[in-house]
């Protein structure tokens, strides 16, 4: 029998995946996670998790990733799990302008409920669909120009 012991440097306790149901946060998870996607995913209920441990310039990084359902009756779960976050990656599918423009209303969550201090990445997704673009690149420039900068 053996037993295996895991050492990390550092260990981000939470980092969050935040966005409008169907956005593909669930399969940014597994891909980052486990290098899988799944074509025929189902919405996530309430918020599940994964880890996984990467190298950065010599030391062992354990990120804990919280998927965050998307739709409104989950809202008061899934604000919880931003309070401890140190980021969260704020996804819209580029091919639904509504996602991204719901972005806002997600940034304001985070305002509300988590530290003023999260390091907040705009996610533009679904870069196979560039063909079906709804969200010019210029466009989301500008919300990260004009709003997210706030919360640094």
């Amino acid at each position: 029998r053996s037993c295996r012991i895991f050492y990390h440097d550092f260990l981000f306790q939470t980092l969050v995946l935040i966005g409008d149901s169907g956005v593909g946060k669930s399969n940014l998870l597994s891909r980052f996670t486990r290098n899988e996607f799944n074509l025929e995913s189902k919405s996530t209920i309430g918020v599940e998790f994964a880890t996984r441990s990467i190298h950065v310039e010599g030391k062992t990084v354990k990120a804990q990733i919280w998927d965050t359902a998307g739709q409104e009756r989950y809202r008061a779960i899934t604000s919880a799990y931003y309070r401890g976050a140190v980021g969260a990656l704020l996804v819209y599918d580029i091919a639904k302008h509504l996602t991204y423009e719901n972005a806002e209303r997600w940034l304001k969550e985070l305002q509300d409920h988590a530290d003023s201090n999260i390091v907040i990445m705009l996610v533009g997704n679904k870069s196979d669909l560039r063909h079906l673009r709804a969200v010019p690149t210029d466009e989301a420039k500008a919300l990260l120009n004009n709003t997210i900068p706030m919360f640094w």
